[in-house]
């Protein structure tokens, strides 16, 4: 006898593969509908591991994230666990640090610890009794067609189950995802960037913050950058983004001082000399790979969801906040299709393709931001510009890293906004540029200044120009 559309005779078995922060937080949701929930991860339990493996980059927190978390109930409990943050805080070369806020007066983002993060939402997931959490399972084959999948573990043994859905969240080398590799008309793309990223850490001084820690803090230097985040255990963590060949010069400790006392030399005192003659080769640059898929669906069977679908570099801060905003969306479709998942899954990938490749393409854009336009007084004065007519025009006006940062207008509709904006202020500037000489030309031509009055003044400015000159 068929399942009534909507109800759960016989509930659905949804397998997420990945137990990550995008993995775990879909268990959630799924488990929160009712479905049998398994998911699958290759690592042991992260929280009874001695050492986490994997990426540390910490994590910004900001208003798609929260929403998804505030959906099942865990949004209070992080942002308790996360240190907000206002504003970037620019470090010149001579270090004058200057502030740009994020958005209007209330407005931050939260560092949050990765690994803390996953061991909560984790322990979420497994408090629903229709979920159950599998460690220690490798996939090694799935079918498109009956959702059967093969896991291999670590003693030898092998597993088979079957599932009415495949959630693949196993991250930017998924092993879900090499099964669409082999299907017609899938596209795919992956783009790793000439820099890499290294971590340092930046410890307590006498048991406070270093720097102030309300603040993105970000050492500008045109072709790489350093960045810190603030930690609950008053630590920063510092990583340095820079081309590979650069990294490659530094082969000595000698050589790693000479290049912060010349590019960050404001922060030797707070790292301290020994531990960035040692930081620094504890690890080799790591890699940053932005991948690109359509569609994120086979059939009825299988979605791919977080960097499994969407890998992106981090310098906009939306990885994460992409990867859950994923769940909440195709959430919001199973409402919208009543559950009907081969409906569901194809209107998931209209809708969500578009935007997620706005935000890898805007995560691209933000890096020449982060490193480069900070330090140019034009894009200062434009964001001034973009402030203020916000402020006048709320509605009307809303910079780009507003919409991405603190709302949830679809990433690709913000790319496009922002486009027509720009063209608009830019135009108005120089029309009020334009206006201004020419109100200035009329004057003049209206009101001719007396050029004997004019002739002193002129070689006297000339004098001390010359004066100048030879200093």
């Amino acid at each position: 006898m068929e399942e009534p559309s909507g109800t759960h005779t016989k509930r659905k078995v949804v397998a997420v593969v990945g137990g990550g922060l995008v993995g775990s937080l879909n268990a959630c949701y799924f488990a929160q509908r009712g479905f049998n929930v398994e998911v699958f991860e290759t690592r042991e339990d992260i929280r009874q591991a001695k050492i986490v493996r994997g990426r540390s980059i910490n994590l910004a927190l900001s208003h798609r994230g929260r929403q998804a978390l505030k959906h099942v109930g865990m949004e209070e409990k992080i942002v308790s666990q996360g240190i907000p943050m206002h504003a970037r805080m620019i470090h010149s070369l001579s270090g004058k640090q200057s502030p740009i806020p994020y958005g209007k007066k209330g407005q931050y983002i939260l560092s949050v610890d990765r690994a803390n993060l996953n061991k909560e939402l984790l322990t979420e997931a497994e408090k629903y009794p229709n979920a159950k959490l599998n460690f220690d399972h490798k996939l090694q084959d799935w079918s498109p067609e009956t959702g059967l999948m093969t896991f291999a573990r670590s003693d030898g043994s092998t597993e088979h189950i079957e599932a009415d859905l495949i959630v693949g969240c196993d991250g930017a080398f998924s092993a879900i995802r090499k099964q669409f590799l082999r299907r017609s008309r899938f596209n795919y793309s992956q783009t790793y960037i000439p820099h890499g990223y290294m971590e340092l850490t930046m410890p307590p001084i006498d048991g406070e913050f270093a720097m102030k820690p309300n603040y993105l803090h970000i050492w500008p230097r045109n072709t790489f950058m350093m960045i810190a985040l603030p930690n609950l255990d008053k630590t920063f963590t510092c990583t340095l983004f820079m081309p590979f060949e650069e990294f490659e010069k530094i082969t000595s400790g000698d050589e790693v001082m000479e290049f912060f006392q010349k590019y960050f030399p404001d922060t030797i005192p707070l790292i301290g000399p020994d531990a960035l003659r040692r930081d620094y080769f504890r690890l080799p640059a790591q890699a940053m790979v932005s991948v690109k898929c359509s569609p994120y669906h086979i059939g009825d069977k299988c979605v791919l969801m977080g960097d499994a679908a969407h890998a992106v570099v981090p310098f906009y801060g939306q990885g994460m906040n992409a990867g859950f905003e994923d769940c909440i969306v195709f959430d919001e479709i199973l409402n919208q299709f009543d559950e009907d998942l081969s409906a569901a899954l194809p209107e998931y990938t209209r809708v969500r393709v578009p935007d997620d490749h706005a935000i890898a393409d805007l995560a691209m854009y933000n890096y020449i931001e982060m490193r480069a336009h900070v330090n140019s007084k034009w894009f200062l004065f434009r964001k001034h510009v973009d402030n203020i007519l916000h402020l006048l025009m709320p509605k009307t006006i809303i910079p780009l890293y507003t919409m991405v940062t603190f709302t949830r207008t679809r990433y690709h509709k913000a790319v496009e906004r922002w486009h027509w904006q720009d063209k608009v202020i830019n135009r108005s500037l120089l029309l009020s540029a334009t206006g201004a000489v020419l109100g200035g030309a009329y004057l003049l031509v209206r009101n001719p200044p007396d050029i004997n009055r004019l002739v002193v003044p002129a070689e006297k400015m000339w004098s001390r120009l010359l004066a100048l000159r030879s200093v």
